[in-house]
């Protein structure tokens, strides 16, 4: 099991929160009675959920028990289920299924996304936001790092193949599900400060499953080998900020 640092993770709170947003903003459903956030993590977007859905049941379904600690700990009186979501089944239909960056860390979109479109209550609403980004030199770092001889047999089989495709795919994939579709992609220029903030945003998310599969030590040696290979692609401007 991946385990994740929720404090980590919310050092950049704000700039991982932007896209959730944004996508909340265009879900059409205007009086939903259930609201499931299906990979809701330390459950930052349940707030803005409940604030645009004061009179819905708001449900945050995760597998880390340590981001969940956080949801339950800040917002106690909203529902929290840890549960692997590649396999969660709601009791009943459900009016919104939201997913913040969550469902990039499952494979095969293919059977995923109807399977979730068929968990809708009629005139029901599937939201979900995904960052398609493998071609990053974030992204390419790692497969650098990985493919080194120290971290090869330990982290190779690791090194999974990333599973979110084209905005197109999703449309052939739902369109013949869905009473109506709108798919966009959006390009963000996160402005981040700090010493390396690209490598300790990696290690919030992208490195997890990685870090997690080493001892302390070897993690943290892992992680310095990362650090060092991507510092160059991701150089501070004359003001300090680094453009990611």
């Amino acid at each position: 099991m991946v385990s994740w640092d929720p404090e980590l993770y919310l050092r950049f709170g704000q700039a991982r929160l932007r896209p959730a947003l944004e996508l909340l903003a265009r879900v059409p459903h205007r009086r939903p009675a259930m609201v499931v956030d299906l990979g809701c993590g330390t459950g930052a977007a349940a707030p803005h959920l409940q604030g645009r859905w004061p009179d819905a049941e708001i449900v945050g379904v995760d597998q880390a028990p340590e981001m969940l600690a956080v949801a339950r700990r800040d917002h106690p009186h909203l529902t929290w289920v840890e549960e692997d979501i590649a396999h969660w089944q709601p009791s009943a239909p459900v009016d919104v299924i939201y997913s913040n960056s969550a469902l990039h860390w499952l494979d095969e979109h293919d059977g995923l996304f109807p399977r979730l479109a068929g968990l809708l209550a009629r005139g029901g609403a599937l939201a979900v936001q995904m960052p398609r980004n493998q071609d990053a030199p974030y992204q390419a770092a790692l497969a650098e790092v990985v493919g080194r001889r120290r971290w090869r047999s330990a982290l190779g089989h690791r090194l999974r193949a990333w599973p979110v495709g084209e905005p197109g795919f999703y449309y052939d994939l739902l369109a013949p599900a869905l009473a109506a579709l709108d798919v966009w992609e959006t390009e963000y220029l996160q402005l981040l400060t700090g010493d390396n903030p690209v490598a300790d945003w990696a290690r919030g998310s992208l490195l997890r499953p990685l870090l997690s599969a080493l001892p302390p030590d070897e993690a943290e040696a892992f992680f310095a080998d990362y650090a060092a290979e991507i510092r160059q692609a991701y150089q501070p401007g004359p003001d300090g900020v680094t453009r990611f």
